[in-house]
């Protein structure tokens, strides 16, 4: 019999966490039995009985027989996924499923800084770390430091393409030089230097919110910088996404008629919180329309079918006091490489009900869904993030899963530092959102010098050279199933 079951994850927002059932062809329960680092039995047989039940191409799977039980669990999850390189680049296995509960609600130990690598000169030896953002009270921005800071040395060495990923790396404390534009010279100040140490915080979603009125052009721009998909905390598991209502709530009252939403550091998260957003952002929709439909392996596209009906796997947008669609009649979307999962779930899953212009660089590419798995009778802390199916919007498109991603509407890079503060009206992507309103720059130009860089990591990186996980987790069961 298929089945899944809920439970909180060390009390924070009620997240669901699935478990693969019992049915005529799973593999038998595992029996209890102590794992070292020369016998992982017990382990990897958890291991294929999850994959073998829940994963979404678990036909693909090689015989158990096949595999070497004894085998380190990294190496024997390797070996179950389907095509890691172009098909899923997202399951993933943890010795720690704690810590990787907490990273993917937003908790970490971080010094709090979001950056590209770039090249400084034309010999393309001396690199600089630019920052995109630094995270709301973190050590970082306790600190002093700020998006558009540049970072040139670490602990009094300048970065180059042969050092930086040593002076990058698994620092607990850093001694970072400030770097300043000259014309278009970019050189270190030896007399800006910030000391710090990280912490460990979870990380607010929303970074940063504005109203910008253009009353001669008929205009209030909401703009919303949107940094992760994560409801809440251990004490409060709704504060994000009521922090996201207020948001809109003070675009609702100002009367905002344009929106725009940064999504370009979003590398995704719980769907929970993609459809509280899209419930705030679309025209015309309720409780009873469609947001998106899940595509799960036969077996369960069968049982879900099979017990609530055809529809049992669609899902509806939710009912929301301060949704400010009906003001709206587009919504324009920045976007970069990074941005992945359930960031695509909200642009693909409002096209069919509004115009999404996105406007930045193509996205990750992730229409996957999946789940965390811990063993259930809690004899290790191995644990397992896995892709369970995959998300359609209500038409049944779902065309962007690819390396390629969604095409922007306007491509633009956002290569020209220093980088602008949000809200900026010059800054790279905004401005070319309201250059598409019709809003002229302030001024006509820049009013200061500026260079343009091309960053050497195609993805925004976090602290310790860290690319950050793409994620679309799903957070609860069936509307229509009893946890």
């Amino acid at each position: 019999m298929l089945h899944f079951k809920r439970f909180s994850q060390i009390g924070l927002i009620a997240a669901a966490v699935f478990f693969a059932g019992c049915h005529d062809n799973d593999v038998g329960p595992v029996q209890v039995e102590t794992t070292d680092s020369t016998n992982y039995t017990a382990v990897n047989n958890w291991i294929y009985g999850v994959m073998s039940d829940s994963y979404f191409w678990y036909k693909n799977l090689p015989a158990q027989s096949a595999l070497d039980s004894k085998s380190n669990p990294n190496d024997f999850f390797e070996k179950l996924i389907y095509q890691r390189s172009t098909t899923d680049r997202f399951s993933m296995i943890t010795e720690d499923i704690d810590e990787l509960t907490n990273e993917f609600n937003g908790v970490s130990k971080v010094f709090g800084i979001n950056y590209t690598l770039s090249y400084t000169d034309d010999g393309k030896s001396n690199i600089a770390a630019f920052l995109s953002y630094v995270v709301k009270g973190s050590p970082a921005e306790k600190a002093g430091l700020k998006r558009g800071d540049i970072i040139m040395k670490v602990a009094g060495t300048q970065l180059t393409a042969s050092n930086y990923t040593a002076l990058m790396s698994n620092s607990e404390t850093a001694t970072f030089t400030l770097g300043q534009l000259n014309g278009t010279v970019i050189t270190a100040d030896n007399t800006k230097t910030v000391t710090i140490t990280k912490a460990e915080i979870s990380e607010d979603p929303v970074l940063f919110s504005t109203v910008i009125s253009k009353s001669a052009y008929g205009k209030t721009i909401g703009y919303l910088v949107y940094n992760q998909f994560v409801p809440g905390t251990s004490a409060d598991g709704q504060q994000y996404d009521n922090e996201l209502r207020k948001v809109f709530a003070d675009f609702k009252s100002k009367g905002v008629n344009e929106l725009v939403l940064d999504l370009r550091f979003n590398p995704g998260g719980y769907i929970s919180s993609a459809e509280t957003l899209a419930s705030l952002i679309g025209k015309n929709i309720t409780s009873s329309k469609v947001f998106y439909k899940e595509k799960w392996n036969d077996k369960y596209i069968s049982y879900w079918q099979t017990k609530y009906g055809a529809k049992a796997l669609e899902y509806n947008f939710q009912d929301e006091g301060n949704n400010i669609g009906s003001n709206l009649s587009r919504v324009f979307v920045l976007t970069s490489n990074g941005t992945a999962s359930a960031s695509e779930l909200v642009i693909n899953g409002l096209r069919p009900y509004m115009e999404v212009i996105t406007i930045g660089e193509h996205t990750y590419g992730k229409n996957l869904f999946g789940s965390l798995f811990s063993d259930e009778q809690k004899r290790w802390k191995w644990g397992l993030y896995v892709m369970l199916g995959q998300t359609a919007n209500v038409n049944d498109e779902s065309d962007y899963g690819t390396i390629n991603g969604m095409t922007p509407t306007y491509e633009v890079e956002d290569s020209v530092i220093p980088y602008k503060a949000f809200g900026d009206e010059y800054e790279t992507l905004l401005r070319k959102a309201l250059d598409v309103m019709g809003i002229p720059a302030p001024g006509g130009a820049r009013l200061s010098a500026t260079r343009s860089v091309k960053p050497f990591i195609g993805e925004p990186l976090k602290d310790n050279l860290v690319v950050r996980d793409k994620l679309m987790i799903r957070d609860k069961p069936l509307a229509k199933l009893n946890p």
